[in-house]
């Protein structure tokens, strides 16, 4: 992470500044490495605050890939609003600088913040309209999507690793990631561990170890976390023994390929080793032969246990409370014996999904006010393209000098092999950039889109989907979701919730007779310079 010069930051005064909070991230170590985002990130937020009176009192900055789960300096912002009740603003550049999932969202509502976007030029709080909220929401479920187009942009590189017998993620314990000669990313036995996996193996054949026995048989043998140096537990030996990989054969995205790199155990031993496993733990598995739409979607109401479905006379599903918190929560074993069929909550859930049909004409308008909004987000994806067009075209420049360097003997071929080899594989990369990125720009819309068009239909694709489908669509939609004596209650979820306000306000517009939908007062915000 790159070190935040907080002397350029303006300093809270008592009764002169409001406190604020500035995050600032980037979702690439190349971005941070190129000095891209952040400064440009932190000069914007600090020249906003001397504007308007605000006071930074603490920086935030992330650094992350789209394969990386977690943002530690984003809980420790989180952690620090919970404990200075007195700070309640956030600066920061725009909506996907804020957010990767709707969880953070959600986490930042909950404390009642005031969230300046300053590029954006949208404060969002408490009291802003409903059609602020509205947008913001959708750009919120847009900047996931992205965050989602990259991880898959992530696992397709992946596979195709995959596919060429390379183990594309961390090596485990017994191997190393290292460089080859052609410049890919392979694993090789670690000569200081490998010999220790191999003879875990050959133990715990022989069916005369336990796995906790075996555990510190290896302790012996010097089997230790590369990184904290400490002896390895049980559930990490279970793990290896469990691992295929270590036979030369591994499974990735549920197919089964053959690698390239050397295995520490024959197929045989690691089948012996299953059958040992299955021996010590075989545990019974129950297959009822049904899968239920909203088992585990609801909670009790009044005793806030889950409610489940079974089936009776081999045909008909059933949903009750399970009732298992009876006798700690003052006896509410009633609950247990009340059911509800199926078909009715069916019918109960595709009702509140009709609440957040609209009509074409709204469509329309929230399409044009999203094209006329995103005018920043088109001209990042220009500009990403055009910085991997200039670095392919640098590196297209140095082969061709090397190239007459190596015909004038000024190098030898052994290095231009090797430097050729390593920046083409660059190139690749760049070009892998510069499609995705254009995939990015192309379909940016079409997502926000999409995602209405998905909540204006999901009563109609709820009617027709499998029950593991219509779970989906409403965990995607609702939560909250209790059964209340055989009736269900449910919230949406952000901003499913101001779409189906807006919905309702539409149609009590049109019941009035008031055909000018778009001069609705929930549509009405302030609008960016983009919009006439």
């Amino acid at each position: 992470m790159k070190p935040i010069d907080k002397r350029a930051a303006p300093k809270a005064k008592p009764g002169s500044f409001v406190k604020a909070l500035l995050y600032a991230r980037v979702s690439s170590k190349e971005q941070e490495k190129e000095g891209f985002s952040i400064p440009a990130q932190c000069k914007l937020l600090r020249e906003y605050a001397l504007q308007r009176q605000f006071g930074i009192v603490e920086e935030y900055v992330d650094v992350e890939t789209a394969k990386n789960a977690g943002r530690t300096n984003f809980g420790e912002m989180v952690k620090y609003l919970r404990k200075h009740p007195g700070v309640r603003v956030i600066l920061v550049e725009k909506t996907d600088r804020l957010y990767r999932n709707l969880k953070d969202w959600v986490t930042l509502d909950e404390l009642d913040v005031e969230i300046h976007l300053a590029k954006e030029g949208v404060v969002l709080s408490r009291d802003s309209r409903s059609s602020e909220k509205f947008m913001h929401g959708i750009k919120v479920l847009m900047a996931k999507n992205y965050i989602d187009n990259l991880s898959e942009e992530a696992r397709k590189g992946q596979m195709e690793k995959a596919e060429q017998g390379i183990w594309p993620s961390k090596a485990p314990l017994g191997y190393l990631n290292v460089t080859a000669k052609d410049g890919k990313k392979v694993i090789e036995p670690d000569p200081v561990v490998a010999s220790v996996i191999t003879k875990l193996f050959e133990r715990y054949a022989t069916g005369q170890y336990s796995l906790k026995a075996l555990t510190k048989a290896a302790h012996c043998d010097g089997l230790i976390h590369p990184k904290s140096g400490n002896p390895v537990p049980v559930s990490t030996v279970h793990t290896i023994l469990r691992n295929r990989l270590y036979t030369g054969l591994f499974q990735w995205n549920g197919r089964l390929h053959h690698g390239k790199h050397e295995p520490l155990v024959s197929i045989d031993l690691w089948e012996r080793v299953q059958g040992v496993l299955a021996g010590r733990h075989a545990t019974p598995i129950h297959s009822y032969g049904y899968e239920f739409a909203f088992s585990g979607l609801m909670t009790c109401a009044e005793c806030g246990c889950a409610v489940v479905a079974e089936v009776k006379k081999g045909k008909y599903i059933y949903y009750h409370c399970t009732g298992h918190a009876d006798k700690g929560r003052g006896g509410y074993a009633d609950c247990r014996r009340k059911y509800v069929r199926e078909e009715v909550l069916d019918k109960t859930f595709a009702g509140l999904l009709d609440q957040l049909y609209f009509d074409a004409e709204v469509l329309e308008w929230v399409r044009d006010a999203l094209k006329a909004s995103h005018a920043d987000e088109r001209r990042e994806q220009e500009q990403a393209i055009e910085r991997c067009q200039t670095q392919y075209k640098r590196l297209e420049d140095r082969l061709n000098a090397m190239y007459l360097d190596k015909l004038d003997g000024r190098i030898d071929n052994a290095f231009y092999d090797r430097m050729s080899a390593q920046w083409r594989v660059e190139q690749a990369r760049l070009l892998r950039e510069i499609e995705r990125h254009g995939e990015a720009q192309e379909s940016y819309m079409d997502d926000g889109i999409q995602l209405l068009e998905l909540a204006r239909n999901a009563s109609q694709m709820f009617t027709r989907q499998a029950p593991n489908e219509k779970k989906r669509l409403l965990n995607l939609v609702l939560s909250n979701c209790e059964w209340n004596r055989g009736e269900v209650r449910a919230v949406f979820r952000q901003p499913f919730d101001l779409l189906a306000e807006t919905a309702a306000s539409v149609a009590a517009a049109q019941a009035r007779g008031d055909v000018s939908l778009t001069k609705h007062p929930i549509w009405l915000g302030n609008l960016d310079s983009n919009q006439d």
